[in-house]
């Protein structure tokens, strides 16, 4: 008997619990409501009376009883099953104030760095701070999509930012040329931000949603992926400061033969000098395999070696190899087309031209993000179509 009068009281009472007092939308859980039940909506929400895919109204801030004598849309709701003693309706309570930090975050993909061509794993994390203007347009919505409570309203926002963020980052990159390093160091956060909000805005405006703004904004990617770019852009610079790969090499050989030089006149048998000449081994090992490397593809390429006594000049007090320069394309050298500066340079790991790097390109799966072979039809990973 006291369980029976229990279970009657809570029926009587219709009110968002202490438990989902910061949720964007909390469904009352029984939609058989007897006539004379008390309705408290609070200060900053709005109650909604959605039946048969419409909503038949909507209740403002307050205390009311359930009758049609106060609620004039109660009277197209009522159950005949039960004699009229009862209305059958989905009451949804809608926040109706700024809901800040709404957390959102997950896998941009794979996107092209514009400065090395070279694709990259992103990720994006942050918050949301949303206002609901118009609560009966976004219940109709949701309930089309049966995400009719306040876990499925997150789950789509979620779905419906990353979606949009995803199409204007990449576009942002494009248009923009930025840089995948600097824009996870955060130099074009503001701007993304409001490129981002500004996208996701005519998405929400249907369902009767607006972003306020965006928080705590952060684009990240695989550390591996920041070294190797990293070390992309060093090389591609002393190649542009060298004026080409010929004279980047020329360079570095001797730079190292420099260290190794003052590393001796200090006295190399001590720490300092020993440090200095590995540093000097290292560059020269660097600038000899780059050189011995490209040479020997064009040899192969143009089936030939060039007359002695052509080879690349050392310094002073060094002897001369005899290693040859490389043939010039009036050889026989097949020339390539950068896929940068689109001028025919000889083949190499970088342009001789602009410095962009000449290697193929790698191909990612756009759905999981998985490398796959350039000419591949699927993922072999998860089955999705390659264009």
């Amino acid at each position: 008997m006291v369980g029976f009068i229990r279970k009657g009281v809570r029926e009587m009472m219709i009110a968002r619990p202490d438990e989902a007092k910061e949720f964007v939308i909390y469904k009352h859980p029984d939609e058989t409501v007897p006539f004379g039940s008390q309705l408290t909506v609070d200060s900053d929400e709005v109650a909604v009376f959605f039946r048969d895919g419409r909503v038949h109204g909507l209740v403002q801030p307050g205390r009311y009883p359930l009758t049609s004598y106060n609620i004039p849309f109660l009277s197209n709701l009522v159950d005949s099953f039960t004699g009229g003693n009862l209305f059958k309706a989905e009451v949804y309570f809608v926040l109706t104030r700024e809901y800040p930090n709404l957390k959102f975050g997950g896998k941009i993909g794979a996107v092209e760095d514009p400065k090395s061509g070279v694709p990259v794993q992103t990720m994006v994390h942050g918050t949301f701070s949303i206002k609901v203007f118009d609560a009966a347009k976004l219940i109709i919505g949701l309930a089309g999509m049966a995400k009719n409570d306040n876990e499925g309203f997150i789950s789509w926002f979620r779905e419906q930012t990353l979606k949009v963020i995803r199409d204007r980052i990449a576009e942002l990159l494009v248009k923009k040329h930025w840089p995948i390093l600097d824009v996870t160091s955060g130099a074009y956060t503001e701007e993304i931000e409001q490129d981002v909000v500004i996208g996701v805005t005519p998405h929400m405006q249907d369902y009767g949603v607006k972003v306020m703004k965006l928080g705590n904004f952060v684009i990240t990617m695989d550390d591996e992926d920041r070294e190797n770019l990293k070390k992309l852009y060093t090389d591609a610079a002393y190649i542009r400061m060298a004026g080409g790969i010929g004279q980047f090499q020329q360079f570095a050989g001797g730079k190292a033969l420099m260290g190794a030089g003052e590393g001796m006149a200090k006295g190399g048998g001590g720490e300092g000098g020993g440090a200095v000449l590995g540093g000097a081994g290292l560059g020269v090992g660097f600038g000899l395999a780059q050189m011995f490397g490209q040479q020997l593809q064009q040899q192969q390429a143009g089936g030939g070696v060039p007359p002695a006594g052509q080879g690349t000049a050392q310094p002073a007090g060094y002897p001369q190899p005899s290693i040859p320069n490389p043939p010039s394309p009036a050889a026989g050298i097949a020339l390539i087309v950068c896929p940068a500066c689109h001028k025919e340079v000889p083949p190499g790991k970088f342009c001789a031209e602009c410095g962009a790097p000449l290697e193929p390109r790698k191909k990612f799966c756009p759905k999981c993000g998985v490398e796959v072979k350039f000419d591949a039809k699927f993922c072999p990973e998860c089955g999705q179509k390659l264009i």
